[in-house]
């Protein structure tokens, strides 16, 4: 029933008695239990009555960043909130939270930082916000990129680091895939990646100064932590040495995948990898440069790393195999 309530939902003791096979008079007890604990509230009867879930905790922070210790904030404002939940839940805010925070501090320029709490009897949500430069266009700059769409693709790769004296960039890429749901906003681009579905970047009509990064996560999430680092490490050697690239982050609004300069594009910074697993998902179809100088090129003069693709249609899938039958 929460769940169900996570939308703004209509006739949730109708459905759940459908869906256990109860009468709805026991699930409506059960419902009225839930907004009584105030996990949920109600408006309306009978057949338009509208539930949505409620937060149980609701905190807001605001910090100057300089001076800010990322593990101060932690210790004193969000682990108090999370103290009963499972201890691998907990290392996983810990982990999330705390590099998020440090990347405000170490590379926005802002003067400062906002932090929004919000605990509901499903899920903790927090917002980090800083009021800096704004992550995609700092790494456009720094990085000498065309377009800061191309920032997100490097930090969708993993190991990118505008600082790499003191920062390895395993950062936003670990921690994108730990959470439920991670979501980046800074001016007018929004990043979105959701446990078990594709990666997506949205231009906006709005322009959002500096950055801010959401974190969401089920209470009761099963997924650890180490989990996720094995995913994309060698378990003998414990190294970050895979990757999965959404490819279609390769292209700028309205391109088709043709070029060899969008292929470059894409393998730069490959060679740091055993194994790139390509996601092809939301691409169609790529053109016989592009595909030649990932498959044929790049192979040819990096046997040692393993190309993966995954999610391709049949075009793509042709244009792979024409490729690889010229090496």
């Amino acid at each position: 029933m929460l769940r169900m309530c996570r939308s703004k939902a209509r006739n949730v003791a109708a459905e759940t008695a459908r869906h256990f096979g109860i009468t709805k008079q026991a699930a409506s007890r059960h419902l009225n239990a839930l907004e009584q604990d105030k996990m949920v509230s109600s408006s309306g009867r009978g057949n338009t009555k509208y539930s949505w879930i409620v937060p149980l905790i609701e905190e807001s922070w605001k910090f100057p960043i300089s001076g800010l210790r990322e593990d101060i904030v932690w210790l004193e404002n969000i682990a108090p909130r999370l103290s009963d939940l499972q201890e691998h839940v907990r290392d996983m805010w810990h982990y999330g939270v705390t590099e998020m925070i440090n990347n405000a501090i170490d590379h926005s320029e802002g003067t400062e930082l906002t932090i929004i709490f919000n605990r509901t009897a499903l899920d903790v949500e927090i917002w980090i916000n800083d009021n800096g430069e704004g992550i995609f266009h700092r790494i456009q700059r720094l990085g000498n990129l065309y377009d800061p769409r191309e920032a997100m693709l490097e930090l969708a790769k993993g190991k990118f680091t505008t600082d790499p004296a003191n920062h390895t960039g395993e950062g936003i890429f670990f921690s994108s895939r730990s959470f439920d749901s991670f979501a980046i906003m800074s001016r007018t681009l929004y990043f979105s990646h959701k446990a078990e579905q594709n990666d997506w970047l949205i231009d906006d009509d709005k322009d959002l100064p500096g950055t801010r990064v959401i974190l969401r996560l089920d209470n009761d999430c099963k997924r650890t932590l180490q989990s996720v680092f094995a995913q994309f490490s060698d378990p003998e050697e414990f190294t970050f040495n895979k990757t999965i690239v959404p490819v279609r982050l390769a292209r700028h609004e309205g391109e088709k995948l043709v070029s060899r300069s969008q292929a470059k594009r894409l393998v730069s910074r490959f060679e740091k990898f055993k194994t790139v697993v390509l996601d092809f998902a939301g691409v169609e179809e790529i053109g016989q440069s592009f595909a030649d100088e990932i498959f044929r090129v790049f192979s040819s003069t990096h046997a040692g790393i393993e190309l993966i693709p995954m999610n391709v249609t049949p075009e793509v899938h042709g244009m792979i195999v024409r490729a690889l039958s010229n090496r």
